[in-house]
């Protein structure tokens, strides 16, 4: 069973719109929902890739109960999600469809109280006995302490078990500082860590603060993956535009579904690059389609960055 934690989860909202124009009015052409957060789309799509899933993290609320509702529905997703007073937030897509543009609204998530944190530690301990690997993913909601995700980074390497982690700020450096398996930072979140734009020495040097290995999303370039065993640049075959909501989950769900496969870590990169491609071209937020994934898996080049330097 692979674990995935969200602390914040959401329940995903997409509008389409014909055409979004600052000030003015507009007509839906089509609504859906989806549970969501970092961790629950990394689980549906860890599922959707034929691995059994248990999403935990706080749930509250009429839209938390429609979440819960909606995540149940999930084959292959188990809901162990950990009731607190405060309501789940929801996101809001809109999409362009003349541009096939994205404007994200993310609500405030509920306010947790120590109470309810310390019973999520004790969920969380007691998930990791049965757990292959763990994700952590994704904002922090109010009243969760900053080192929030480095404790349970903690608690997870003395259980033994494999921990990716997907934040971002403060709660990035010090979680990177616990010495998580593996880091997954986008390039403005790795430059915010390290203090340098350039990716490779970035990576570096997010290595050296304490992640064993780091994978950084550089968006049109691809990924850049830096490890004990080596470095690896994914290149995307070409150039797609869609709705990018969801499509750094797909590439933690690659990475970690490679993690518990074993495989060598060209695979694990050429299966991340082109999840996150196939949920780029996807019509919902933090979705992918199987049949473009599986058209798009060969045609990823894995090089090493050090040769093209």
């Amino acid at each position: 069973m692979i674990l995935t934690v969200t602390l914040n989860t959401a329940l995903d909202i997409t509008y389409r719109v014909r055409s979004l124009t600052p000030h003015a009015s507009h007509r839906v052409s089509e609504v859906t929902e989806r549970p969501g957060g970092k961790g629950v789309n990394v689980a549906r799509v860890l599922a959707a890739l034929g691995h059994e899933v248990t999403v935990t993290g706080f749930t509250g609320g009429a839209t938390g109960r429609v979440v819960q509702d909606r995540l149940r529905a999930v084959p292959g997703v188990v809901d162990a999600l950990v009731p607190v007073g405060g309501a789940t937030r929801r996101t809001i897509a809109v999409v362009d469809e003349r541009t096939g543009d994205t404007t994200q609204l993310n609500e405030p998530g509920p306010t947790i109280s120590p109470a309810e944190w310390g019973a999520f530690q004790e969920a969380y301990e007691d998930l990791l006995a049965g757990a292959s690997a763990v994700a952590l993913c994704g904002s922090l909601p109010p009243g969760v302490p900053v080192g929030a995700y480095a404790g349970l980074v903690r608690i997870a390497r003395a259980a033994a078990v494999p921990v990716l982690l997907d934040t971002s700020g403060e709660a990035l450096r010090r979680g990177v500082a616990a010495r998580p398996d593996l880091v997954k930072p986008n390039a403005e979140e790795l430059a915010e860590l390290t203090g340098s734009h350039e990716p490779l020495r970035a990576t570096q040097d997010a290595r050296r603060r304490g992640a064993r290995a780091v994978v950084a999303s550089l968006g049109t370039e691809g990924l850049l993956a830096v490890t004990p065993e080596g470095r690896w640049r994914a290149a995307p075959p070409t150039a797609v535009r869609g709705n990018p909501t969801g499509a750094g989950d797909s590439v933690v769900a690659g990475l970690l579904s490679g993690l518990v496969e074993r495989l060598p870590w060209q695979e694990r990169v050429s299966r991340a690059m082109a999840l996150s491609m196939a949920t780029v071209l996807a019509p919902t937020a933090g979705e992918f389609r199987f049949s473009v994934y599986e058209d798009l898996l060969p045609q990823i080049t894995v090089t090493d960055p050090s040769e093209a330097a």
